[in-house]
């Protein structure tokens, strides 16, 4: 009688045995399944260090910013640094005060600017401002709409040059061209014109901007238009400390609406 029992333990044992190695192996295949859709990590999940070429005018250089930390720049550091997606963001800032756009074609054929544009992730400009005031101050007793024309034509074949510049050093990097405003409101309020002559330096450039891919045009002339607090510095041409503050915010929403994810995946496909 042992015999059978014996054989019958043995045979509930063998059972036992397969079916909890049965058991296991349905649960580590789940398990391999569960690691492997976590490797699936998005691209913004670990915040990257980019870099950021200011060029142009005064508005670039920070005139009339009562900090002297660089007009618009410091703001927008701050805002991009907030995101999740960059951990710092490195600005080299070339603006001078003054520049027109054939002035800004010869600061970016130098060789550290240069440089500096092939590595960068975005390139922002300021220019047009002092395209206009050129005309003002050489026919300030005689302002006409054909003196404007002629000059805007100038200043549209300076920036398509500057854009060919740019890329032909980085083909990859965003470009954004900050639009002019009118500053003239207090000086010359008696031009009605001034408004018209400033939409079309900013419709011409959003046609040179069309030409080109990654390129982003960022209106800031509604900010100066009607304020609810001054925003003009001492000398009502430069924007004053909360004047750069409302570009900084006007440029971040352009950025934030797909630049930063932009240059955050050309980050990490460089370092793949």
């Amino acid at each position: 009688m042992k015999k059978p029992f014996t054989f019958l333990v043995l045979f509930l044992s063998l059972i036992l045995l397969v079916s909890c190695s049965h058991t296991t192996f349905l649960y580590n295949e789940e398990k391999d399944t569960e690691i492997t859709s976590k490797k699936s990590i998005p691209e913004t999940f670990i915040p990257q260090d980019v870099s950021i070429v200011s060029v142009g005018d005064s508005l670039t250089q920070g005139v009339g910013d009562s900090t002297g930390r660089g007009g618009y720049v410091p703001y927008l550091k701050d805002l991009l640094e907030n995101t999740s997606e960059i951990s710092n963001a490195v600005f080299y800032n070339y603006g001078v005060r003054g520049n027109r756009s054939d002035q800004l074609l010869k600061k970016i054929k130098t060789e550290e600017v240069l440089n500096s544009f092939t590595t960068a992730n975005s390139i922002i400009i300021t220019i047009g401002g002092n395209d206009i005031m050129k005309v003002v101050r050489n026919n300030i007793s005689n302002l006409q709409m054909d003196s404007f024309n002629k000059q805007l034509e100038e200043y549209k074949a300076n920036l398509m040059e500057v854009l060919q510049i740019i890329r032909e050093k980085n083909a990859e990097a965003s470009i954004i061209l900050v639009g002019v405003y009118n500053p003239f409101l207090k000086v010359f309020s008696d031009i009605r014109e001034m408004n018209e002559i400033v939409d079309n330096w900013n419709q011409t450039s959003k046609d040179v901007l069309s030409q080109y891919q990654n390129t982003y045009f960022v209106s800031i002339s509604d900010i100066f238009e009607n304020p609810t607090q001054e925003l003009l510095y001492t000398d009502y041409f430069h924007p004053n400390d909360q004047g750069y503050e409302l570009i900084a915010n006007e440029l971040f929403e352009t950025m934030d609406s797909g630049v930063i994810e932009t240059m955050v995946k050309e980050k990490n496909a460089k370092q793949e």
